[in-house]
């Protein structure tokens, strides 16, 4: 069976790291980045079966970077799990209004992250993930 691919898009060096570390470890194929543009040519080239997705990124935030992979046609379906240290109301309605398929806070539990990540991807005796 081959591996779900998963695209991190995280700035912060040391949790692209830990996120690539933990999705791994559970037997995904990770690929990471660290900016908006970056992600967008990525999944260009070749498309992940999920992308993690911070929000304050260096050159485009992840509204963006979402907005612009539920847009186009090609990319539509790809789940995208945000996973950001903002927390507002706000903030939670503009990830629903992009398109974003879950929206975790950090600091984040590990368990929480892998149980969206896989109802996302449907994979068996998965808990379908907290959708926005």
């Amino acid at each position: 069976m081959e591996k779900n691919r998963i695209l991190v898009v995280e700035d912060e060096e040391s949790l692209l790291k830990l996120e690539s570390i933990l999705f791994t470890s559970k037997g995904y194929q990770v690929t990471g980045v660290r900016g908006g543009n970056d992600a967008l040519k990525a999944i260009a080239k070749d498309a992940p079966d999920l992308v993690v997705l911070d929000l304050m990124l260096p050159d485009m935030d992840g509204f963006e970077v979402c907005r612009s992979i539920k847009e186009n046609p090609a990319t539509s379906a790809i789940p995208v799990v945000m996973l950001t240290a903002k927390k507002s109301s706000r903030d939670l309605e503009h990830g629903r209004q992009v398109g974003a398929d879950a929206y975790i806070t950090k600091p984040f539990k590990s368990v929480k992250v892998l149980e969206v990540i896989e109802g996302l991807l449907g994979n068996e005796g998965a808990a379908k993930g907290d959708a926005v």
